[in-house]
């Protein structure tokens, strides 16, 4: 994991939000989304620079995601390494509500 997927499993592990249960690389069809709360069907992906060169690729990934049921979350590295809270607050945020947030 990077350090950015780990300072975010450090706070979302062991049902801190919530209750709600995450799992870390989790396979969801062909792909591996860094990480997933089943119950709610809520996959997160925290993306490094490199993403900025994928765009189409992450874009077809969510697509397939939501086409089977998931909402997804992006959150960019430097977002979870300088706003933590703010990261975990947003993922609380959508957990908490039964409406589907796009978070920039």
């Amino acid at each position: 994991m990077t350090d950015a997927e780990k300072r975010l499993w450090s706070r979302i592990r062991d049902r801190q939000i919530s209750a709600f249960q995450f799992r870390k690389q989790v396979p969801i069809g062909s792909y591996i989304v860094d990480f997933c709360c089943l119950k709610e069907k809520l996959a997160i992906e925290v993306d490094g620079g490199q993403h900025s060169e994928m765009i189409n690729t992450d874009a077809e990934r969510t697509a397939w995601l939501e086409a089977n049921g998931y909402r997804v979350l992006r959150f960019w590295n430097n977002d979870v390494l300088q706003n933590t809270d703010g990261v975990v607050e947003a993922i609380a945020r959508l957990l908490s509500s039964s409406k589907v947030e796009f978070l920039d």
